[in-house]
């Protein structure tokens, strides 16, 4: 059952891109971040209420509510590099970049969680790696006049998007970790309703750090459209995974979540009209060939 749970997940992350991608366009990507948590917040509880878990809150431990703040204050920093990283960046280049925290993750579940090291899981991991790193491309961007302007803008623009991707990707882990200790003894939806608590606190007080919180009147009704279905997506693909990170191995569990890359992908070359050279495809097959590796 955890296994149909990590590829809902999956379905629902894959949507989560496109539709933040296309939400965040124009706008500040952490404004962007702090709107589309509050959805998720709403989602979250809404459900947390339908199944009648909210009274299950006075019994969860100090080590559980500790995890839990860790790990939500870890998807925060996730989302608000990754969201940054997207707006900047291709979608099929930064989501590889992202989906590989599976090699980390399963590298501390084996150290901290205890979970065991396969000779097929490190098939799986090399499989991944190299294919992440075949799917990095530098951003192309045009020349301008001034020489020096050129260069300093030319790299920020280039390289800018994978410090952000692969500060996501960290976080990213850590969120999955300190998730799958945050969970236990407690209702994943309730544990999800909670951290997503913690990062819609976070998500706000860097907009109000960076003084952006007047541009939240700037968002058009598309923004307002694409974040609200995003968060939707989102709220729907954290339940799945945190249901099935509570009742299966987190070293599987999250590379199965990763497999949204091609959802992600495809509706990236159907709606945003972004290829993949020849290079990019087959790290993208090297990708999918690991995580497919993991649940034989």
């Amino acid at each position: 059952m955890w296994i149909i749970y990590a590829f809902g997940s999956a379905l629902f992350a894959g949507l989560t891109a496109i539709l933040a991608k296309c939400g965040i366009k124009n706008m500040d990507s952490n404004v962007a971040t702090a709107l589309r948590t509050i959805v998720v917040l709403v989602f979250s509880w809404l459900l947390v209420l339908l199944t009648g878990n909210v009274g299950a809150m006075d019994e969860i431990s100090k080590k559980t509510w500790s995890f839990l703040i860790l790990s939500g204050l870890a998807t925060g920093a996730s989302w608000l590099c990754y969201f940054r990283a997207l707006q900047i960046g291709d979608v099929n280049k930064v989501t590889p970049i992202d989906k590989s925290s599976t090699v980390l993750t399963m590298f501390l579940a084996f150290a901290f969680l205890g979970e065991k090291i396969t000779l097929l899981k490190i098939i799986a991991m090399i499989l991944i790696g190299t294919g992440t790193y075949l799917m990095i491309q530098k951003k192309e961007v045009s020349v301008q006049n001034n020489e020096e302007e050129t260069q300093i803008s030319k790299f920020r623009k280039q390289y800018e998007w994978i410090i952000f991707a692969f500060a996501s990707t960290i976080f990213a882990s850590l969120t999955s970790i300190l998730g799958k200790v945050g969970i236990e003894g407690v209702d994943s939806n309730l544990g999800t309703a909670i951290r997503t608590v913690v990062v819609l606190i976070m998500a706000w007080m860097v907009v109000f750090a960076t003084g952006k919180q007047h541009t939240v009147k700037e968002a058009n009704a598309r923004n307002w459209l694409f974040l609200i279905l995003s968060g939707i997506a989102t709220g729907a693909s954290w339940l799945c995974y945190y249901r099935a990170l509570q009742m299966g191995d987190a070293s599987v569990v999250v590379p199965i979540d990763k497999l949204s890359i091609l959802i992600t992908i495809a509706f990236s070359f159907i709606v945003l009209k972004e290829k993949l050279n020849i290079k990019s495809s087959v790290g993208l097959i090297g990708i999918v060939a690991g995580t497919l590796i993991l649940l034989i």
